[in-house]
C-alpha cells in the first residue's frame, strides 16, 4: 500500500488529511513536527511527502532540501501560509513539486498529490524505456535519438525539453511551467530561450518544421506535444 507521509503541527489538519488519503487507499503517517517528519522519511518509503513549511523543530524548508538531496524523485507537496511568494522562485528554491496555499481545498490537495506521484511514474517509464512517435526512437536512459533508421545529435537541454514534453503527453505547458521544470534556477532564461529551443527541436523532429505535429503552438496558452 503506498504511504503519503503527513508533515504537519496542526491536529485538525492532521485528522483531514489523514481521512482525505486513507479514503483513496493509501496508507497515511503523521509527523507533528521537523525532526519527526525527517526520521519518518528516513524510516520509511513514502510514495508522497505532504510537508507544511512553518513547523516545530526543523523547518519544513530544510526538509524538503534534505529529502530532494536523498530522493530527487519523491514527490513533496508543500503546504504554506505564505500567499505573496510566487510559484516558480518557491518550487525552484526548495526543489518542491508543487504547492497549496492555506486553507486549503483537500480535494485539491489530493489531486496535486496525486498528479505529482503520476509524473514520477511516467518519467520513471519514460527513462527506462524507449520511446517512439512518428518516424523518431528516442532512448533517454543512453541519450540516443534516431529518425527514419539515422541517428539525430540533441544537447543535453533539448534531451530534457524533449523528455518533459514525453512525460506530459497531450497537455498543454506554458513558457512559464517549462522554465520552472526543464531549466535551473541559477540559469534562468527568458521565454524567448524557451521558443527558440522548440524551434530548434522542430528542426531536428519534424517532417515539415513550419507545419509542426508533434510539437503544437496553442496560441496564448504555451505548447503541447503530440505523440
Amino acid at each position: 500500500m503506498n504511504t503519503i507521509l503527513v508533515v504537519e503541527d496542526d491536529q485538525r489538519i492532521q485528522k483531514s488529511l489523514s481521512r482525505l488519503f486513507q479514503a483513496e487507499g493509501y496508507r497515511v503517517e503523521i509527523a507533528k513536527d521537523g525532526t519527526l517528519g525527517l526520521a519518518a522519511f528516513r524510516a520509511s518509503c513514502p510514495a508522497a511527502v505532504v510537508l507544511d513549511l512553518k513547523l516545530p523543530g526543523i523547518s519544513g524548508r530544510d526538509i524538503c532540501r534534505e529529502i530532494k538531496d536523498a530522493r530527487p524523485s519523491l514527490p513533496v507537496v508543500i503546504l504554506s501560509a505564505v500567499t505573496d511568494v510566487a510559484d516558480k522562485v518557491l518550487l525552484l528554491e526548495l526543489g518542491a513539486d508543487d504547492y497549496v496555499t492555506k486553507p486549503f481545498s483537500p480535494r485539491e490537495l489530493l489531486a496535486r498529490v496525486q498528479a505529482a506521484i503520476r509524473r514520477v511514474a511516467t518519467k520513471k517509464n519514460v527513462e527506462d524505456s524507449t520511446i517512439r512517435f512518428g518516424d523518431t526512437s528516442v532512448d533517454f536512459a543512453r541519450m540516443q535519438l534516431t529518425r527514419s533508421g539515422e541517428p539525430i545529435a540533441l544537447t543535453t537541454q533539448e534531451f530534457k525539453l524533449l523528455r518533459f514534453f514525453v512525460s506530459n503527453p497531450e497537455r498543454v505547458i506554458g513558457r512559464e511551467e517549462l522554465l520552472n521544470k526543464v531549466w535551473d534556477y541559477k540559469n534562468y532564461p527568458s521565454t524567448r530561450t524557451v521558443d527558440n529551443q522548440i524551434l530548434k527541436l522542430r528542426q531536428k523532429l519534424e517532417k515539415n518544421p513550419g507545419n509542426p505535429v508533434h510539437f503544437l503552438t496553442v496560441h496564448g496558452a504555451g505548447y503541447k506535444f503530440v505523440p
